[in-house]
């Protein structure tokens, strides 16, 4: 038995949720933090934890995940004898129909799982920004001796179909319960992020895929409470489940503070993503920027207040942003303003406009759109 581990991500699942902003694209490859997709998180704590085998269960839309990540090579992933596998989603799937959850997209993918030769697998989303090592989980599931180790975080329940754990002292989950609706008290939240045994793993799947089961956290994590050994691992840093517009934009903003920002990418650990030259920002003479996260390329000479521009981001003279994310290759024309907005890539906002969401209810803006 060796102690490496593979990886398997899940590239969809909250497209109905994130409405706007998934129309022309899948989660993982959705914008963040300015210069950075969702996948770039898990696949570099893959790498940076010594995982590089990775398997992708794609869904839809997944043509801009396939080209941000390309073969791998901005994470070290292209590999002669490992690296990146990408399955569309009707993969060794004879029905040729898309999978309907977690269990039959595993079960698709069988053949990779089987022939991969570490002993461990690592399962997860990709909706998740956090800076997570996991040789230190699996230390952690080698001394607990379980069967399945769950990763969580405390937090609010800030969006529906969280799922919370309870555990004792000792880590042991003793229950697991669906959270529809969002409240203010903090609660242990699962990141849906799973270590176990590639052996289990494939008894499990095959088990559940039998008797027609389709949930991989209702129909096989939950019915292993009473007969399992199912852990929680604590992720003590930053950790943000991305699922809805509003967690969004919200754990977007939250890295305007200088202690998360830290958490997140001023580890040893880096986050890596996709290369591209670019020339620097440009500031005006005119411009003003504050307590803002500006990526390279930009020409600002306007006003830039509590916000994310992401690269080649043009605001004209008189414009005014304020608590709006703006993705790459946005432009907010003279005399305009943006507040509590998110513009897609490539749109254009025009003379003398003015957009206005509320902080819990930003307005969204979808790609390529004229405004």
């Amino acid at each position: 038995m060796n102690n490496k581990m593979f990886g398997v991500l899940f590239a969809s699942g909250n497209e109905s949720k994130l409405n706007e902003l998934t129309i022309h694209r899948t989660t993982a490859s959705l914008p963040y933090g300015g210069r950075y997709r969702l996948i770039d998180f898990a696949l570099s704590n893959f790498v940076n934890s010594g995982i590089t085998r990775v398997g992708i269960i794609t869904r839809n839309n997944y043509s801009s995940l396939m080209d941000h990540i390309r073969m791998g090579r901005d994470w070290d992933l292209n590999r002669k004898n490992s690296g990146i596998a990408v399955f569309p989603p009707y993969v060794l799937n004879t029905s040729r129909e898309v999978y309907k959850g977690k269990i039959e997209a595993l079960y698709t993918i069988m053949e990779f799982i089987k022939r991969a030769p570490e002993d461990y697998v690592v399962i997860g989303n990709s909706n998740i920004a956090s800076n997570i090592d996991f040789e230190d989980v699996l230390a952690k599931h080698l001394a607990t001796g379980a069967d399945v180790t769950v990763l969580c975080h405390e937090g609010v329940v800030n969006s529906s179909r969280r799922v919370a754990v309870s555990k004792n002292d000792d880590g042991k989950i003793t229950d697991l319960c669906i959270v529809e609706t969002p409240a203010e008290e903090p609660r242990m939240i699962s990141l849906n992020i799973y270590l176990l045994r590639k052996d289990v793993l494939i008894t499990m799947v095959e088990n559940a895929y039998a008797r027609g089961c389709v949930d991989f956290e209702k129909d096989i994590l939950f019915k292993e409470l009473d007969n399992g050994k199912l852990y929680a691992y604590e992720v003590s840093g930053y950790a943000a489940i991305i699922d809805d517009v509003k967690s969004y934009y919200g754990e977007s903003m939250k890295l305007l503070q200088y202690d998360i920002r830290e958490e997140l990418f001023g580890a040893e650990r880096k986050i890596y993503t996709k290369v591209k030259d670019s020339v620097p920002t440009v500031y005006g003479q005119d411009g003003v920027v504050k307590n803002s996260l500006i990526a390279d390329g930009c020409v600002i000479n306007g006003t830039v207040e509590n916000s994310i521009l992401f690269r080649n981001v043009r605001i004209e003279e008189g414009a005014i942003v304020r608590n709006s994310i703006i993705m790459e290759d946005g432009v907010v024309m003279k005399k305009s303003s943006l507040c509590y907005a998110i513009t897609d890539k490539k749109v254009t906002i025009t003379e003398n406009r003015h957009i206005s969401g509320f902080s819990t209810y930003p307005i969204v803006i979808v790609k390529n759109k004229i405004v």
